[in-house]
């Protein structure tokens, strides 16, 4: 699921500031915050295609950047963006949603994540109407991308909508390392959210979850940040996701969160959670 993306692949042809209009913004940066999305898919056609008639989601292309880019919009407000891989090595790696985190300072961010055993895979660089981003590999291998916004960060809002990215969850090698290193690196407080079958964790900055730790349920699976979607119904979207020319990854059962998530893969190969909120089971993370 992970791979070497690129900088220019995300937020960096990110909405330009009529785009922002539909993006409320918080008064003070939102460190450590996921703030944007990035689908880097070699086929952003089909892409399109295949979560316009899973979602509804709409889609504006967006010229003049370094590559071809199509924001993304859900109920009304944009959320994210797809992109073509920017190289041969990068097609190879295959698709995935990249998910950027708010920093301070993006470069020293990425100075910290090589000292501590990751490494960079593109960046910093300055973004036209942004600010300056990244992305890296983290000390287990799982790619996460770093934006310092100079227009501001989304503001916490509330549980998104249905078809909105709802929750961010690292699939851990070692989750108890890779807890220890966001806390390191973003100041997050470490929650312990006993989940059964190992430990799990929330990253968590005040009242407010920024994403979830828990180890690998795929044995010898390359860590990765796994993006989650809010659902109505992941069932029957699950079986959607298939008839549209995708996989089904986990289809909901009783002892995942309830029967309330599915994971899927779109026809490239990225994939993604699909999750009902709230979902009822005393078991499971609290979301955001």
């Amino acid at each position: 699921m992970g791979g070497t993306v690129a900088t220019q692949a995300g937020c960096a042809s990110a909405p330009d500031s009529a785009a922002r209009e539909d993006i409320p913004l918080s008064p003070t940066p939102l460190y450590g915050k996921f703030v944007w999305h990035d689908l880097v898919t070699d086929n952003p056609a089909a892409a399109k295609r295949f979560y316009r008639d899973l979602f509804g989601w709409e889609f504006v292309d967006i010229r003049g950047g370094l590559r071809p880019y199509s924001l993304i919009r859900a109920q009304g407000r944009w959320i994210g963006g797809i992109v073509h891989p920017a190289n041969a090595a990068e097609k190879r790696e295959g698709a995935l949603w990249l998910g950027y985190l708010s920093v301070p300072d993006v470069d020293r961010a990425v100075t910290e994540v090589s000292a501590r055993g990751g490494k960079a895979l593109d960046g910093p660089i300055d973004v036209r109407n942004i600010g300056r981003a990244a992305v890296v590999a983290d000390p287990q291998g799982a790619a996460v991308g770093f934006v310092r916004s100079r227009p501001g960060d989304p503001a916490d809002t509330g549980v998104p909508d249905e078809g909105q990215f709802l929750w961010m969850e690292y699939l851990a090698q070692d989750p108890v390392a890779a807890a220890d290193f966001y806390k390191e690196l973003l100041g997050y407080e470490v929650r312990d959210r006993p989940l059964g079958g190992g430990p799990h964790y929330v990253l968590a900055q005040g009242q407010h979850p920024r994403g979830g730790v828990l180890a690998n349920p795929v044995k010898g699976a390359r860590p990765n940040w796994l993006t989650y979607v809010r659902v109505k119904d992941p069932a029957t979207l699950a079986s959607r996701a298939q008839a549209l020319g995708g996989r089904v990854l986990m289809a909901p059962r009783p002892d995942a969160r309830g029967g309330s998530l599915a994971l899927i893969a779109d026809p490239s190969g990225a994939v993604l959670a699909l999750q009902r909120y709230p979902f009822e089971t005393s078991k499971s993370a609290t979301a955001p």
